[in-house]
């Protein structure tokens, strides 16, 4: 039996790879082996999905989290040669954007082992981001690349990327969402434990580092989300990122609600039932539009640019003062009806693919 290895590392890929595991395990063609790099390693960041996404324990867990995108990659990519070297895989599968999917194609390609890439494609057009720069790597050392939009196709074709390894199947996220909706929707006592009612509440989320990092975008946040606060509740799971970066920039809210980080069936009740989501979180952008939820994004450029295109998400960079206005201004809008992320069968054709390659595949 083949063997893929599956490396993942944070919140989004775990529940990105849930359908996926799920459908490749159906096929019986492949033996898949799990490997958590530890970047996402709290209980409230990483087990607690994997529990309620019914995804098996890691096989190998690396155990590498903290430090700078150098320092981190670096640790990871020390661990995982040689655990793929003992594996010799016929395939390594990497997922998004993070550290954990550039430290896997690099060691996966430099041990000559076939990359297959969920999400690829998709460009911020902004070098600044870091995932812009895991992203592109690993792309280019993919030689198969699972696109989940038509955009991603085109920045591929773009790219001079050759178009037979390019497979256009739809968003695994969308497959997670449609899976797991019933389940969360069983969770209306989280609102009450909250004091919020359905669609009388603001869902904030913030991490990325280019407004965690940056004193004056963070600051211009946390008083965007106090002002819609003083008229209409806003939840904010609070990332320990974010709590870090506020504590040092001498930044508190008052009248926003923090909670610990969620898991995913508890996020999905809270996305679904919010009146708005504001976030920098390009995960959250998507599960926004799966629950019709209005959505404003705090970033300078989004790659989910068909949810902008849509009327179901709004753009605001940080940087300006009118935050707030922009979120009062979003709630109660809709966007319009369409469904670009295909039909919720993404896993389902991502495993028939890997097992058609991985079988026509020389061993590693």
């Amino acid at each position: 039996m083949k063997t893929i290895a599956t490396i993942v590392g944070a919140r989004p890929q775990f529940i990105k790879v849930a359908p996926v595991s799920k459908a490749l395990a159906a096929t019986g063609l492949v033996r898949e082996v799990l490997i958590h790099t530890g970047q996402h390693h709290d209980a409230d960041m990483s087990d607690i999905f994997f529990e309620e996404l019914g995804i098996a324990a890691p096989d190998h867990h690396l155990d590498v989290h903290g430090g700078g995108h150098g320092a981190m990659t670096g640790a990871m990519m020390q661990k995982l040669e040689p655990v793929l070297q003992e594996l010799r895989p016929d395939r390594v599968l990497v997922y998004g954007d993070t550290n954990s999917t550039l430290a896997g194609a690099l060691v996966a390609a430099k041990l000559h082992i076939p990359v297959a890439h969920v999400e690829a494609g998709l460009r911020s057009f902004n070098r600044a981001m870091p995932e812009e720069i895991n992203r592109i790597v690993a792309d280019q050392l993919s030689d198969i690349l699972f696109a989940s939009t038509r955009a991603a196709v085109e920045n591929l074709r773009g790219e001079g990327v050759a178009a037979e390894r390019v497979f256009p199947v739809g968003d695994v996220m969308y497959d997670a969402a449609m899976q797991f909706a019933a389940i969360a929707a069983q969770r209306g006592e989280l609102l009450s434990r909250l004091g919020v009612e359905p669609n009388r509440y603001v869902l904030a989320t913030i991490h990325r580092a280019e407004n965690t990092d940056d004193p004056a975008r963070l600051a211009n946040i946390v008083s965007a989300l106090e002002t819609v606060a003083a008229t209409l509740p806003v939840v904010l799971p609070l990332h320990p990122r974010t709590q870090t970066r506020m504590k040092a920039a001498g930044l508190a809210f008052e009248k926003v609600q923090t909670v610990p980080p969620v898991g995913y069936l508890d996020m999905v009740a809270l996305e679904s039932q919010a009146a708005l989501i504001a976030t920098d979180s390009g995960g959250v952008q998507k599960e926004a539009f799966f629950y019709h939820v209005p959505c404003v994004t705090l970033r300078d450029e989004t790659e989910w640019v068909e949810l902008i295109e849509l009327g179901w998400n709004r753009l605001v960079s940080p940087a300006r003062g009118d935050v707030a206005q922009i979120i009062r201004a979003a709630l109660g809008t809709r966007g319009v009806d369409a469904q670009p992320y295909g039909n919720g069968k993404a896993a389902e054709t991502i495993a028939e693919i890997l097992t058609r390659s991985t079988a026509r595949a020389e061993p590693a």
